[in-house]
């Protein structure tokens, strides 16, 4: 019976002020609530930990509700069904879900994507075949629109988004330069990934490398990051370039209160250079994702798609890896094993 099965779980604690802490995580461990009809039981594989949680972490207007005090850490998730009381489903089956920073969880059928195990690994439906790469392909695809010859750069290149966007952008006859923070990210974002050129956001000379590496301009500004990367980036860009804005990670923790106003100049150029600059949540562009499925399944039998992934064992490391996301220590798509 369900009800003898006790889920460990990771909830909101209390709302971070800056940089989230361990403190505003507790663990604890839960009884699990017997199935309905149309439900099933679910023991949870993999967590996907992504930078947008922080944003959930705090009790302010957004595009969803934020995280209660006390409730289990959203996020997406593989899963094995255990139990099942719908005939979708039979136990045994591994599913894509929404389930949280939990190792048990009660679906509603509906919400679940059945997955086959012999096409790909199943951790890959929470990074370059899930989410993220889908994010990358929507945004790419319909604000970024590279062109042959058009010169693409993304931060956070050596990431979940940030490394299939420049992928995507070669496979466009784009040319992709990276921007990520060491060495060794660096060297794989170049080696291993193909990007055409790679600059380090950590080198004192970032600024006149990208702009040495971008003789032409820059077209498309996949952006994933903000903060000085962007001061960087905005006078390459060229006259209707198009910017498609991911992510603000240097923003999530609030820490630019005291920054310069910039809203004039930037407003200005807008008008000067037609710039298309345009946030997005790849959610509204779901009716695409058969295409995304299709198309990164055979760039990826094909070679022309790589990935990435940092997992960590143990639902109870997941608060020190994603604040370590925050900082951007991990190397690749952050999963954690929540289970073998």
């Amino acid at each position: 019976m369900t009800e003898n099965f006790t889920s460990t779980r990771v909830t909101l604690a209390s709302r971070p002020i800056g940089k989230p802490t361990e403190a505003n995580f507790q663990i604890d461990r839960k009884p699990v609530r017997e199935i309905a009809d149309g439900e099933v039981l679910l023991q949870i594989l993999f967590l996907s930990l992504d930078p947008y949680m922080r944003g959930r972490m705090d009790d302010a207007k957004s595009y969803a509700a934020p995280v209660g005090i006390g409730d289990v850490m959203e996020g997406g998730t593989v899963a094995r069904v255990l139990e099942s009381r719908n005939r979708s489903y039979a136990p045994g089956d591994i599913v894509l879900s929404h389930s949280g920073w939990q190792s048990h969880a009660v679906a509603n059928g509906n919400d679940l994507r059945k997955l086959d195990p012999e096409k790909a690994p199943i951790s890959t439906a929470l990074g370059v075949l899930g989410m993220p790469g889908f994010t990358a392909y929507a945004g790419l695809r319909n604000i970024g629109k590279p062109q042959a010859g058009e010169t693409v750069v993304v931060a956070a290149a050596s990431g979940a988004v940030g490394s299939v966007v420049g992928q995507i952008a070669r496979i466009h006859g784009a040319r992709a330069v990276g921007i990520a923070g060491g060495k060794e990210k660096c060297a794989f974002v170049l080696d291993e990934l193909g990007f055409d050129a790679v600059i380090d956001h950590t080198d004192a000379n970032f600024a006149h490398a990208l702009s040495a590496s971008c003789p032409d301009g820059i077209d498309v500004y996949f952006e994933n990051v903000g903060g000085p990367i962007w001061d960087a980036v905005f006078p390459l860009l060229n006259d209707f370039a198009r910017v498609p804005v991911c992510g603000l990670i240097a923003h999530y923790n609030g820490e630019d209160a005291q920054q310069p106003d910039r809203l004039t100049n930037v407003m200005r150029t807008i008008l000067r250079k037609s710039l298309t600059i345009r946030g997005f949540i790849q959610r509204e562009f779901a009716d695409q994702r058969p295409d995304f499925y299709r198309d990164a399944s055979q760039w990826i039998t094909a070679g022309k798609l790589k990935y990435r992934e940092d997992i960590v064992d143990g639902l109870e490391n997941a608060p020190s890896a994603f604040i370590g996301l925050l900082q951007g220590r991990n190397f690749g798509k952050l999963i954690i094993r929540v289970s073998s």
